[in-house]
C-alpha cells in the first residue's frame, strides 16, 4: 500500500510494499550481505561508501555470527566513519535529527527530545548518545536484534506522533538523495520548527515534482549577473530577483535539480522566463529590487 496518495511527487513510492531486511536464523551468505548493503545505506543516508571506508572487521563478526543486526547498527554509528559524515562537519542539532532519522527511522517530535540528546552528548560523551537510541525501548520493539532500521516515520503506528509524518518529510528528501548533499547543507531542518512546537509543512524533494518549492541555498547569495550575463539596468532601469526552483543545472548528473536567484534586468525579463522554463524551471518569485 502507497505511504499516501501523493507518494510519487513526495517521493515516498520507492518506500511502499519494501520488506523489512532481517537476518533470520539459517541465512545465506546472500542473506547477510544485502543485510550490510541495508545498513550501510540506512546509516549512512544513502551516501557513496568507498571500499577503503567499510567496516570489514565488523562485517566479519556479523558474518559469522559473532554481532547481531543491532551490535553491527551500533558499530556503525560509533565509527569515525559516520562521525567524519555526520559529526563534525555538522550543527549538532542536525546530528541529532540525523541520529533520529538513521537509527529510529523517524524525526524528533519535540524539542525536549533534542534537548535531551544534547544534554547527553556533552555530559556524557557521543558514545553514551548513541547507545541512548540503540539501547531503547522504542528500537527494540520495532526493530529488535536482527532487524535493520527503516524509514518508519512515514507509517501510522502505535506510539508515533502525528507531527512526526510532516516533519519525517524534511529529513526525507527521496529514495536517490544523499544526507550529505543537500540545497540546505548541515543545518538543523527542524529547529524553528521544534523550538515554537509548530507544525512542518510537507516539502517534497527536488526533481520538478509538483510538490516542491523554491529553498534558498545555505548562503542565501543572489548572484550579482543576470542569467546568462551582466546584470545591466537595461532600458528601464530596473532590476528583479527572480527565485527559480527546479531547474536543470550542467554537469554530472544531468538529473540534478536546484534552487536558484537571478538578477534580471525588467526589459529582458520576459525572454529569461522564457529560459527558464525551458530549463525545466519553475517560477517561484519574482521581487522588484
Amino acid at each position: 500500500m502507497a505511504i499516501t496518495t501523493a507518494a510519487s511527487r513526495l517521493g515516498t513510492s520507492a518506500l511502499s510494499d519494501v520488506p523489512q531486511v532481517e537476518l533470520r536464523p539459517n541465512y545465506t551468505k546472500d542473506d547477510v550481505e544485502s543485510v550490510i548493503r541495508a545498513v550501510y545505506r540506512q546509516l549512512l543516508g544513502n551516501d557513496y561508501l568507498m571500499k577503503s571506508e567499510r567496516l570489514k572487521s565488523a562485517e566479519s563478526l556479523l558474518r559469522d555470527g559473532s554481532l547481531t543486526v543491532r551490535e553491527f547498527v551500533r558499530a556503525v554509528a560509533k565509527s569515525e566513519l559516520y562521525k567524519t559524515k555526520f559529526l563534525y562537519s555538522s550543527f549538532q542539532t542536525r546530528t541529532i535529527e540525523l541520529n533520529y532519522k538513521h537509527l529510529l527511522g523517524r524525526a524528533p517530535y519535540d524539542e525536549s527530545e533534542v534537548i535531551h540528546h544534547l544534554d547527553l552528548y556533552q555530559n556524557r560523551g557521543y558514545d553514551a548518545d548513541i547507545d541512548s537510541y540503540i539501547d531503547s525501548v522504542e528500537y527494540q520493539e520495532n526493530f529488535g536484534e536482527n532487524i535493520v532500521p527503516y524509514y518508519r516515520g512515514f507509517n501510522t503506528q502505535t506510539g508515533q506522533k502525528t507531527v512526526g509524518f510532516t516533519r519525517m518529510f524534511r529529513l526525507y528528501r527521496g529514495y536517490a538523495n544523499s544526507d550529505t548533499s543537500q540545497l540546505e547543507g548541515n543545518n538543523s531542518r527542524l529547529a524553528v520548527e521544534l523550538g515554537t512546537n509548530s507544525a512542518t509543512a510537507v516539502v517534497g524533494p527536488s526533481g520538478g515534482n509538483e510538490g516542491w518549492a523554491y529553498r534558498s541555498s545555505t548562503q542565501n547569495v543572489t548572484p550579482s549577473s543576470g542569467f546568462g550575463g551582466a546584470a545591466a539596468y537595461g532600458k528601464e532601469g530596473r532590476l528583479f530577483r527572480v527565485e527559480v526552483s527546479g531547474i536543470r543545472t550542467g554537469g554530472y548528473p544531468r538529473v540534478r535539480h536546484s534552487s536558484k536567484a537571478f538578477i534580471v534586468p525588467a526589459d529582458d525579463l520576459s525572454s529569461q522566463m522564457q529560459k527558464f522554463q525551458r530549463l525545466g524551471g519553475k517560477i517561484a518569485s519574482i521581487t522588484p529590487i
